[in-house]
């Protein structure tokens, strides 16, 4: 379809095109003359995002996109529409009891249904992507009552933020102060067992301590072993005392047995001696022999003597090493015993440490909890009140003219071509030729028709031969 079709079927069906074109026209009109007149109020609203001085929590230079979502949903919830009911004490507002027993018939409950109205006129919008500013707006018939309503809600908000953060903070406050109380307990118990461990063993376990009876220890493996050594040495001396007594050194060098065996050795000469010259009988022999005997006596008395204190010093060595041995063994279970003592106070010294630790860390969470359950500073505040509106955002005369003229406009040629589908016709010349597969040999002027349309008939009918058009004569 061309235009020339257009405009034809247009000129034909413009009747009905009209009178649809002005109900729906008229419709608009009327719709905007009797809908009730609305008016917005807009509060704004700023969230300020810096970190906390009391929970020491970083969000950043700017509202995050989540975080500004969820504030927005927070304003949109039952509960600060509740609190806006409470606020303003709507539930006792005669009008408003009227008509919700006359909306709700007594059911359910006038607050339930004065949240639910409320939210459906409550608009809340963050101004501009990655800004921290929400609008806060409301729709009524009434303006102070809209500005009112928006400045409510934005009031609201302000308290139910403080609420959501105040009341979590007291209940862990209430939490970590029961935590902090069973803390105490436990480390008075644990510093309890340490003293009393302390005072039945009537000793202060300390390394420096257990260092200095290790080092007695040491001390005396040492003398054990010295005295272990000499033990040895006279076992093997006195030995030799049993087998060859004359040859000990001891012996060999006393000087008074040394001076007896050189007046034996003198005396056995001088018995040599007599005895050749006298014989065995002579009374100077048997004189030198007796001389001779009473100095062996000597020499063995002295012999024994000597010998006698390498026994003596034998058995005082083994004496000597039995005590350091005893002592040693009296030390290496001190030594036990005190490390085991020592492990058994650093075991509760332990206790006491972690049950110390743990009190210090809960009392740590308890008094930042406590602070925070005590903080009552939001960190949003009211960046413009809304005032009372002078005009109406609703219903808009202009927008509402609009759209009527183009949707007139729009159904208009709808029901023209709908028309045109229904009781189709021939318009023009080529329509004939398209539908009927014929040439055009003439057209049939209307009665009506005019002086100047007679002449351009004409000359389109000279001009139409076998359905082609000739070309139109030159101009004169």
């Amino acid at each position: 379809m061309n235009l020339a079709n257009v405009i034809a079927v247009l000129k034909a069906r413009w009747l009905p095109a009209v009178l649809a074109f002005a109900l729906v026209f008229g419709a608009a009109i009327g719709y905007t003359m009797l809908a009730p007149k609305m008016y917005t109020a807009t509060a704004t609203l700023v969230i300020d995002i810096k970190p906390d001085p009391v929970t020491s929590m970083l969000y950043g230079g700017a509202a995050s996109p989540a975080m500004m979502n969820t504030q927005v949903e927070v304003i949109r919830s039952d509960r600060v529409a509740l609190r806006v009911v409470r606020n303003l004490k709507l539930t006792e507002v005669p009008p408003i009891r009227k008509l919700w027993e006359k909306v709700s018939k007594g059911d359910g409950t006038i607050e339930d249904w004065l949240v639910e109205f409320m939210l459906k006129n409550l608009d809340v919008q963050v101004a501009r992507a990655g800004s921290n500013v929400v609008n806060v707006a409301y729709r009524g018939t009434e303006p102070q009552f809209v500005a009112t309503i928006a400045n409510a809600f934005v009031q609201a908000y302000l308290e139910t933020a403080v609420e959501l953060r105040v009341d979590p903070a007291r209940e862990y406050s209430g939490f970590f102060g029961k935590q902090v109380d069973e803390a105490r307990t436990a480390l008075e118990a644990a510093q309890q067992r340490l003293s009393k461990f302390q005072q039945d063993q009537g000793i202060i376990v300390t390394d420096e301590r257990y260092d200095v009876e290790m080092a007695r220890l040491n001390m005396l493996s040492q003398q054990l072993v010295s005295t272990q050594a000499l033990s040895s040495e006279s076992s093997s001396r006195q030995a030799q005392v049993a087998n060859n007594a004359d040859r000990m050194s001891d012996v060999l060098n006393n000087p008074l047995v040394a001076a007896i065996k050189a007046d034996v050795g003198r005396a056995e000469a001088r018995v040599k001696e007599l005895n050749a010259r006298y014989g065995d009988q002579h009374p100077q022999v048997l004189e030198a022999k007796a001389t001779l005997a009473e100095l062996r006596n000597r020499l063995a008395t002295e012999t024994r003597n000597v010998t006698g204190s390498v026994s003596v010093s034998a058995n005082i060595d083994r004496a000597r090493e039995g005590q350091v041995r005893a002592s040693l063994e009296e030390q290496r279970a001190k030594v036990l015993r005190l490390k085991q003592v020592r492990d058994q106070g650093s075991v509760l010294q332990r206790d006491v440490e972690n049950a110390q630790r743990s009190y210090d860390l809960l009392l740590n969470r308890y008094n930042q909890s406590n602070l925070e359950s005590q903080n009552r500073q939001s960190n949003a505040s009211m960046l413009a009140r809304a005032t009372p509106p002078g005009a109406p955002s609703s219903p808009k005369v202009a927008a509402n003219m609009l759209i009527g003229m183009f949707f007139g406009v729009a159904v208009g040629l709808g029901v023209a071509f709908a028309l045109e589908q229904l009781d189709k016709r021939l318009r023009v010349p080529s329509d004939a030729l398209s539908a009927l597969g014929l040439p055009v040999i003439g057209i049939m002027p209307t009665p009506t028709i005019g002086r100047r349309m007679r002449v351009q008939l004409a000359q389109n009918q000279d001009r139409m031969i076998s359905g082609r058009r000739l070309p139109a004569p030159p101009k004169a």
